[in-house]
C-alpha cells in the first residue's frame, strides 16, 4: 500500500498503553487522507500485523513490555522495507535516539507533539520526508559534533551513574527499583541505556567497567 494523493495513508500504531493508542487513533481518524488500519500493544503483535497489512507508516513507541521499539523497528523494516517508521515516544536522549535511527526509523517525535504536527509527520513519512522534534534534532547535532575521545562516563546522567554503581554491587533490577522508588521497567530502561552509552554488552561488563573506573570501592 503506497501513500499517494489518490489513496489514504495507512497507519499502524504500536504502543503498549491502550489509552495512548486510542487517543492517537481518535485524532488520526478525523483526517480524511489517513486511515488507521491496525493497533498493536506489543512488538510481536506489531510484526504479525505489519507482515499482513504492510502499512505505509508505523507510529512506534520505544519502551514497551517484551520487544523494545528499536528491535521492533529493525524487524518492521526487514519485513516491509517500504513501511516508514515514525518513533513516537517520551524519550529524547541521544543514546535512545541514535539506535532507533540506525534501526531504520525515518522520523522521531515526542509524545507532546501537537495533533496537527503529528498528522503532518505522517503525511511526510508516507513520501519519505524526515521530521524530528526540536530536542531530538539538537541531540543528533550534538552526537555528530562529539569527539571520539570523550570520556564515556561523562555521557551518563546522575541517575544512570547511581544505577551503574548498584549493578556493580550485584544488586538486581527489582532491588534497585525498590531502593530508588522507581519501577523495575524504568530500571531496565536505564540499564539498557547505560550499556548503550558505554558500548558494553551485558551487566557483567558494566560491573567490571565501574570497578575499573573506581566508581565504587571495595
Amino acid at each position: 500500500m503506497e501513500g499517494s494523493s489518490n489513496e489514504r495513508i495507512t497507519v499502524m500504531i504500536v504502543d503498549d498503553h491502550p489509552l495512548i493508542r486510542q487517543g492517537v487513533r481518535a485524532f488520526l481518524e478525523t483526517q480524511p487522507d489517513i486511515e488507521v488500519v491496525a493497533e498493536a500493544g506489543s512488538g510481536d503483535d506489531a510484526l504479525v500485523k505489519c507482515a499482513e497489512l504492510v502499512p505505509d507508516v508505523v507510529l512506534m513507541d520505544l519502551l514497551m513490555t517484551g520487544m523494545d521499539g528499536v528491535t521492533c523497528t529493525r524487524e518492521v523494516k526487514r519485513l516491509s522495507p517500504s513501511t516508514q517508521v515514525v518513533i513516537l515516544t517520551s524519550f529524547h536522549e541521544e543514546h535512545q535516539i541514535l539506535p532507533a535511527m540506525r534501526a531504520g526509523a525515518l522520523s522521531y517525535l515526542l509524545k507532546d507533539v501537537g495533533p496537527a504536527e503529528l498528522a503532518d509527520a505522517v503525511r511526510k513519512a508516507a513520501v519519505g520526508q524526515i521530521v524530528l522534534s526540536s530536542q531530538v534534532a539538537s541531540q543528533i547535532l550534538h552526537a555528530l559534533g562529539a569527539g571520539a575521545g570523550d570520556d564515556p562516563i561523562a555521557t551518563l546522567s546522575d541517575r544512570e551513574l547511581e544505577i551503574l554503581r548498584h549493578v556493580a554491587e550485584g544488586t538486581s533490577n527489582a532491588e534497585i527499583a525498590e531502593r530508588l522508588f522507581i519501577s523495575e521497567k524504568t530500571v531496565k530502561s536505564h540499564v539498557r541505556n547505560i550499556l548503550g552509552k558505554l558500548q558494553l554488552s551485558d551487566r557483567t561488563q558494566a560491573a567490571a567497567f565501574a570497578w575499573r573506573k573506581g566508581l565504587i570501592s571495595a
